[in-house]
């Protein structure tokens, strides 16, 4: 199970535990709305908040024989009430998903609070790091193929632009799960009314469904979980980019490696990338959970129970993860080893070749037709890749080129700081025209 690699907050709150004492939480406020409605004994409600109460393992044992665990439950919270004339006060006019669904919107509103912990603490490294790294030229790559100079800040910069949007996303999808549902078995507030299922629902910090069945309707969850899942994709790509910077013949960055640490049983020279590793992988079970919930949204009529068992799964599990992959990815980020003097002498590798886009414009803007230019600067720049030659220097000695561009502009053409002068207007439309290292 995930919930070995979780931070204690989150594993608390999926704990059984957790769980009932949240179910109690709606039972109470329930109680106390219902008292001050007038229709149950004021006596009751108290006793239900005073004495009400149960244990795991009783709830377990009663459910063992009832099959049915809200019942089980409740059976064990009356228990503890003692009075019967109190205690048959419990649940009144109520159903159990009323309570089960109500009270997963708190345990959900919780695991929401540390996931946004969780983003903005990212968003923090990533800033922080990009304007470490804002003007640190490393090759741009398309197809895995070497392109024109870009910098590893905005590679970050990018990134924490992203984390933003996934915290935007999320927080509209946490919202929108902050809701109770407590008008009846098949929503119409057969026992209940309306303003009753209002007053707890604010008793309990939640807004109510406008409408429901007997359930609160699955696309508010499956909403969610995709929030998550595009959240860790984010992750993933973070991930990603670092295994693929970590191979042996880039090396422009790479995982925190500790002194003790061992990347191989058999080949002591290993430095492996496991940390990129698990977050890649871990990110697909939160993408195929997404997929479970968009399954749970089609119930039959006013309900079923395909969607319960599921969720039992994919909710703990996607809230964890994300705690998790967060936690993981900051770390990562936080302490990511770079280097710059690999990625520069990276970028230059090629013998100029990444600058073939700004020759073919200066000639252009010469004079020459873009389609001579065209085939005048590629022919250079495949013979180069074919010979092993460095492109710079062939493109120099042609007179063709040379009787179009001085020397002087020909080095302005394969200098990467020319690429590279709107990096600031870049990062000033994400972090404003003041940006500092700030928090974000």
């Amino acid at each position: 199970m995930i919930a070995r690699y979780t931070r204690p907050a989150m594993g608390r709150l999926w704990s059984d535990e957790n769980k009932y004492r949240s179910w109690l939480a709606v039972e109470i406020a329930a109680s106390e709305t219902l008292a001050a409605a007038g229709l149950v004994p004021q006596r009751a409600a108290d006793a239900i908040r005073d004495r009400g109460g149960f244990t795991v393992e009783r709830i377990n044992e009663i459910e063992a024989e009832v099959r049915h665990d809200v019942i089980a439950f409740t059976t064990t919270v009356a228990e503890h009430i003692g009075s019967s004339e109190d205690s048959r006060w419990l649940h009144y006019g109520l159903t159990s998903t009323d309570v089960v669904d109500t009270a997963q919107a708190l345990q959900l509103r919780e695991a929401s609070a540390i996931i946004r912990d969780g983003i903005v603490g990212l968003m923090k490294v990533l800033k922080r790091r990009a304007l470490e790294f804002k003007d640190t030229p490393i090759i741009g790559r398309t197809h895995g193929v070497h392109a024109e100079p870009t910098t590893f800040g905005l590679k970050l910069l990018l990134w924490y632009s992203e984390m933003g949007r996934n915290l935007l996303r999320f927080d509209a999808a946490a919202e929108d799960l902050r809701v109770g549902k407590l008008s009846g078995a098949v929503g119409t507030f057969g026992h209940l009314r309306p303003e009753h299922e209002v007053a707890i629902c604010a008793r309990l910090g939640l807004k109510p469904a406008d409408v429901a069945t007997q359930v609160l309707q699955r696309d508010r969850h499956a909403a969610y979980v995709s929030a998550l899942a595009i959240l860790c994709s984010t992750l993933d790509k973070v991930a990603t980019e670092v295994r693929h910077l970590q191979r042996t013949e880039v090396r422009e960055a790479e995982e925190f490696f500790s002194e003790k640490q061992k990347g191989s049983s058999a080949m002591p020279h290993k430095r492996n990338p496991i940390t990129a590793e698990q977050i890649s992988g871990l990110a697909r079970v939160v993408r195929g959970n997404a997929l479970v919930a968009f399954e749970d949204i089609a119930l039959w009529h006013e309900r079923d129970i395909s969607h319960s068992s599921a969720e039992r799964v994919i909710l703990p599990d996607s809230t964890t993860l994300a705690d998790y992959l967060l936690a993981k990815t900051t770390g990562m980020v936080d302490k990511l080893l770079v280097y710059p003097e690999r990625m520069l002498r990276n970028l230059e590798s090629t013998g100029g070749l990444i600058f073939s886009g700004q020759l073919l414009l200066d000639l252009a803007e010469s004079g020459m037709s873009r389609e001579s230019a065209y085939r005048l600067v590629q022919g250079h720049a495949m013979r180069s890749w074919r010979e092993g030659l460095n492109f710079h220097e062939e493109v120099r000695r042609d007179p063709e080129i040379a009787g179009r561009l001085s020397p002087e502009m020909l080095d302005r053409a394969f200098d990467f700081r020319r690429q590279l002068t709107n990096v600031d207007a870049i990062f000033a439309r994400v972090l404003g025209p003041q940006s500092t290292d700030s928090d974000a």
